[in-house]
C-alpha cells in the first residue's frame, strides 16, 4: 500500500501484465551498467528467473562501457542466450520509451538472442547499434586524453560482432 500512496506503481498495468501469464522482462540502467531480468509471478510474489548485468560482457571479450547503446544489444543477446525462457513480455514500470532509447536495442538484442517478446518493430538505427555516435564525439579530440579512446571507438564494430560470436560459442 505505500507504493501505491507514493505513486510508484502502476498496480492497473501490473495486473495487465500478469494477466498474460508470460514472464516479464525488466530492464533497468544504473550508473555504470544496464540490468536486465526476466521475472515470474508466483503467488508468494515474483521469483527472479535470469538475471543479467552490462559488467558480465567483459567474460566475452566487451572493454567499452557497460552502459551504451551497443552494450545494451549486448546486454539482451547474453539473456536470451542465457535464459530457459523462450517467450517473455516487456515490463517497462513507470518509463516513458523516447527515440533511440537503450531499451529498444536492450530489446531487439534480446529478440536476435532468441527471445519471443511479442514486440513490434522496434525503431532502432545501426549506426547507433555500432557506436558511430560515440565515434563522431571522439572525431575532434585528437592530441588530448581522449586521442586513445577514439582510436578504440572506431573498431566497435568489430568488437560488437566478436562478443556476439563469444557469446553464440560460450553463452549458453
Amino acid at each position: 500500500m505505500r507504493l501505491e500512496r507514493k505513486g510508484s506503481t502502476n498496480y492497473r498495468k501490473r495486473l495487465k501484465l500478469l494477466k498474460s501469464g508470460l514472464p516479464r522482462l525488466v530492464v533497468r540502467k544504473t550508473d555504470s551498467t544496464v540490468i536486465g531480468q526476466i521475472i515470474e509471478y508466483v503467488q508468494n510474489g515474483d521469483k527472479t528467473l535470469t538475471t543479467i548485468y552490462g559488467r558480465d560482457l567483459k567474460k566475452y571479450g566487451w572493454t567499452f562501457s557497460a552502459k551504451n547503446i551497443p552494450a545494451s544489444y549486448l546486454t539482451g543477446f547474453l539473456l536470451a542466450k542465457k535464459s530457459s525462457v523462450k517467450e517473455a513480455i516487456l515490463d517497462k514500470g513507470s518509463r516513458t520509451l523516447k527515440k533511440d532509447s537503450f531499451i529498444y536495442y536492450f530489446l531487439r538484442g534480446a529478440q536476435d538472442g532468441g527471445l519471443n517478446l511479442h514486440a513490434g518493430e522496434l525503431p532502432i538505427s545501426e549506426e547507433r547499434l555500432y557506436g558511430s555516435h560515440i565515434a563522431k564525439h571522439y572525431e575532434n579530440k585528437n592530441g588530448n586524453q581522449f586521442h586513445l579512446v577514439g582510436e578504440k571507438v572506431k573498431s566497435m564494430r568489430e568488437e560488437v560482432t566478436k562478443v556476439i560470436d563469444n557469446i553464440k560459442q560460450h553463452g549458453n
